[in-house]
């Protein structure tokens, strides 16, 4: 298959993006406190716990095969009086199962979270299954939940003597409001003085622009940027000691997010994603491939009646090179926007794989002033 080429003669045509030097670039949209920045000690804290979902149609764990399943199973009925000493189990109606959830910030007791199921042994499917109560631990070996109740899946599985037909996985499923938390997690935010803003994307400019505009609504230094990432805030006397009524105030105001220009490339899926600040210095670009095309049509060769010979194969082969030859060295002026860029390569019908080469190209000849990050 001949590789498809567009760059070369044509890349000229970026230059058409020129025409909108007379549109002023759109600013960046500003955004609120709350969506930019995390509150200290505001998170949730993961569970995780292990249990055993009862009630299948014979889709569960298979004994033999999962003999942590026989375990557990055995324990549960010796804890329900059942003595299980030398009895062979056979049931595959029981299957040994992962449950995570995420326990949310000042939840109190009582209060219902949803869980998340997952099979660990060699289960087929989990629907019509029923969780035991099953502690979920924290990352300190607490229990801080309780969960148990039916288990609903997205998918499902059927199977017969020829042919398998299956949904989505139907060995992990949810309970909604499964869990119940019974610890609460001692953290009073009220009583802090001071106390700090965790951005979501670290920049020093944007920590900055919170500060700002933080003390220009209260008219005093409140808040003080320590780090890129961090911007640390002082309960004035006037809230009376409560930082809630601060945290409230300033959480609507909006800012400005500043960001570093990156490209951020996906080699796997051929995903390219610019940000708006990217900027190409004047570079010549030039593409083409080197396409050798090998077909193979093989005939066949018989012999002659009555004659002594064999019948055989023979090979015939057909080679074509392509060079590319008339593909022509292009200029990128200095100045060239993202927009422009992007709207002139796709006007010459570039591909992301072709796209990818090409940045990395210019970005090792120093001429595109962003990083690329290759996931």
């Amino acid at each position: 298959m001949k590789f498809r080429t567009i760059l070369g003669a044509v890349l000229p045509a970026l230059l058409a993006g020129a025409i909108l030097a007379g549109v002023g670039t759109p600013a960046s949209a500003l955004s609120r406190i709350k969506d930019i920045a995390d509150v200290e000690g505001i998170r949730e804290n993961q569970l995780i716990g292990y249990g055993l979902v009862v009630g299948l149609a014979g889709t569960g764990d298979s004994l033999q095969g999962s003999p942590f399943t026989r375990q557990s199973l055995q324990a549960m009925l010796e804890r329900l009086g059942v003595n299980t000493h030398g009895v062979d189990l056979r049931t595959a109606n029981v299957a040994a199962v992962m449950v995570t959830s995420n326990l949310p910030p000042f939840a109190t007791q009582g209060t219902r979270i949803d869980v998340n199921v997952s099979a660990l042994g060699d289960a087929k499917s989990l629907q019509g299954g029923t969780l035991l109560v099953t502690p979920l631990h924290g990352a300190d070996g607490e229990v801080y939940s309780i969960a148990q109740g039916p288990v609903a899946i997205g998918g499902f599985s059927a199977q017969g003597e020829a042919a398998t037909i299956s949904r989505g996985v139907a060995t992990s499923g949810r309970i909604a409001n499964g869990g119940l938390v019974e610890r609460e997690i001692n953290y009073v935010l009220a009583a802090r003085t001071s106390i700090r803003l965790a951005l979501k994307n670290p920049d020093l400019t944007t920590a900055r622009r919170v500060a700002l505009a933080v003390n220009e609504m209260l008219g005093n230094y409140v808040a003080e940027p320590t780090d890129p990432a961090t911007v640390r805030l002082t309960l004035p006397p006037k809230f009376n000691g409560n930082i809630v009524d601060l945290l409230t105030d300033i959480e609507q105001l909006l800012v400005e997010p500043d960001h570093p220009a990156k490209v951020v490339v996906d080699e796997g899926s051929g995903i390219i994603v610019m940000g708006a600040e990217v900027r190409v210095s004047t570079v010549a670009v030039a593409q083409g491939h080197l396409t050798v095309m090998v077909t193979e049509t093989p005939q066949v060769s018989q012999p002659a009646p009555f004659s002594d010979g064999q019948t055989k194969e023979v090979p015939r082969t057909s080679i074509a090179i392509d060079e590319d030859q008339g593909r022509r060295m292009a200029i990128v002026r200095s100045g060239v926007t993202l927009a422009e860029l992007v709207d002139g390569l796709n006007a010459l019908g570039v591909g992301p794989r072709d796209l990818i080469s090409i940045l990395q190209a210019i970005k090792a000849a120093g001429a595109l002033q962003a990083d690329i990050e290759v996931m």
